[in-house]
């Protein structure tokens, strides 16, 4: 009887770790639920990759479009030329 009991508490022990383990079936589940967030995120970094390499496309020697330069640059700097006309709108 005793081996019996023996048996059943190895049985019930290997099979807990087989679920909950670090390596188990419940931990499989885990990774893959990651690696579908991790390739969600993936995709988002290539559009945002491909959107970047076409603005800079746009800024090489051979292809700058000077409007979008100037617009971009008085965008980034704050600035505007004197001959502009600036709308200026109080937050409410």
């Amino acid at each position: 009887m005793g081996l019996y009991a023996v048996a059943a508490a190895l049985i019930a022990y290997f099979g807990f770790h087989a679920y909950h383990g670090e390596h188990g079936i419940h931990a499989k589940q885990q990774f893959l639920g990651q690696i579908e967030d991790l390739n969600g995120q993936l995709a988002v970094l290539r559009k945002e990759k491909t959107e970047v390499a076409r603005r800079v496309a746009l800024l090489r020697s051979d292809a700058i479009d000077p409007d979008m330069l100037d617009e971009r640059a008085r965008e980034i700097l704050n600035f505007a030329d004197p001959r502009d006309l600036v709308l200026v709108m109080r937050r409410r």
